[in-house]
């Protein structure tokens, strides 16, 4: 059934003049994040959102991100549930009002205030932000709209450049780095790669103009705010040199060789806060981790963007949890898409998750206000699963909570 209201007053604007209407805001409301990804699907351009549903080679990996939640069953109580659900956490130093943060995704061209309205979005619920090396604001803008925000940085170029922009981001006022490591530079796909391009200039705009002129709504938003989509990283950037165009910062990612856990180990020493490495999805390979003195991991496979063929963050969780869950704290990041598979998550040993397509389709469908969409019906999820199960706290959960496939685990 539809919930034809809004989720509260927290939608900015309303019942302000010149604001939006009752009706508007019921209109606007989405009660899924499936409906959020058909309105985002219907607004954006069509190459624009074929970057968002991206996946490598085949699409097993990103498949069974979300398909391995559905194998996961929950063992309901039907008297004596809590009549209050406390899901509020701190996470990283970060006091945080439920277990979910925004993961860090690159050049957000689906909305034209990008990570901003995706930072307030985060500030106004609660929930910490983080922001990508390849996102198209600058730090110090995000920080200001969220002041819990981690920093996202790849091993790219040498030792004093990858400094450089951690000192930045310390300077801006960054609560944590995240280092990504899931990914392997994967860029065939079977059904085409979304054609990204480097600049907008008159032949980027003829080749485009058919699928943008069927999306008005978009081109709009874009035209009200008086800019274009750009492809420049600002957080890329080094003092007194130019903002780097994505693919430039890119290649410079490309080129750098791979870091060894000794890289990791160094880079961990340069900062003196909260540090995760993302990209986790084997046991040993987390107990390296915690051996380089990391404080959190993100158990992640880049959302299916990186080698194709491996499992769900999911399926590996419980053994990592096992393996580290006592010496570090414990993320997983891939196939979230209602609150029932962040309790999943719990139950078998994450301390929160991070959500990314989610939130991307939020922000195309509506805004600011569409982000605050989704984190409210993750919200709702999660205290309507906690209702079911009988429990009055996120840390009550455990895998008896869960109905587990015997098969459920990959092999080892």
């Amino acid at each position: 059934m539809r919930q034809n209201r809004s989720p509260g007053s927290e939608w900015a604007g309303w019942g302000r003049p010149g604001g939006p209407t009752l009706s508007d805001v019921a209109d606007a409301w989405f009660e899924s994040v499936a409906v959020a990804q058909q309105r985002a699907k219907r607004r954006l351009p069509k190459s624009v959102y074929g970057a968002l549903i991206a996946g490598a080679d085949r699409g097993i990996t990103m498949g069974d991100n979300t398909a391995a939640f559905d194998e996961l069953g929950f063992r309901p109580v039907t008297a004596g549930q809590s009549p209050t659900r406390d899901m509020g956490l701190e996470i990283m130093g970060q006091g945080v009002s439920m277990p979910v943060l925004i993961s860090p995704t690159g050049v957000q061209a689906v909305n034209p205030e990008g990570e901003v309205a995706v930072a307030r979005a985060a500030a106004a619920r609660g929930v910490a932000m983080g922001l990508s090396s390849f996102a198209s604001k600058p730090i110090e803008e995000v920080v200001a709209a969220n002041p819990q925000t981690f920093f996202q940085i790849y091993w790219a170029g040498d030792r004093d450049s990858i400094v450089a922009r951690m000192e930045r981001a310390r300077a801006a006022g960054a609560v944590g780095i995240i280092v990504t490591l899931d990914w392997s530079f994967v860029h065939s796909r079977d059904w085409g790669s979304p054609k990204v391009p480097s600049k907008i200039d008159f032949a980027t705009a003829k080749q485009h103009a058919l699928e943008v002129a069927v999306k008005p709504g978009w081109l709009l938003e874009w035209v009200r705010s008086g800019a274009l989509p750009g492809f420049g990283v600002p957080n890329f950037a080094l003092a007194g040199q130019p903002v780097p165009g994505f693919f430039e910062a890119y290649g410079t990612w490309m080129g750098t060789p791979p870091p060894t856990w000794d890289d990791i180990a160094w880079l961990r020493a340069q900062w003196d806060g909260p540090f995760m490495v993302k990209g986790i999805g084997r046991a040993d390979e987390a107990r390296r981790a915690v051996d380089a003195g990391v404080s959190a991991i993100s158990v992640s496979n880049h959302g299916g963007n990186n080698l194709d063929g491996t499992p769900a963050p999911i399926r590996v969780l419980p053994e990592i949890a096992a393996a580290v869950g006592n010496d570090v704290e414990v993320l997983l990041d891939g196939g979230i898409r209602r609150g029932s598979d962040v309790v999943k998550a719990l139950a078998l040993g994450a301390k929160a998750v991070m959500i990314g397509r989610a939130y991307l389709w939020g922000l195309a469908a509506n805004g600011q206000a569409g982000v605050e969409n989704v984190l409210d019906v993750l919200r709702m999820g999660i205290d309507s699963t906690l209702l079911g199960l009988g429990k009055s706290s996120i840390t009550e959960l455990s895998p008896d909570d869960l109905v587990i496939p015997a098969d459920f685990a990959p092999p080892r």
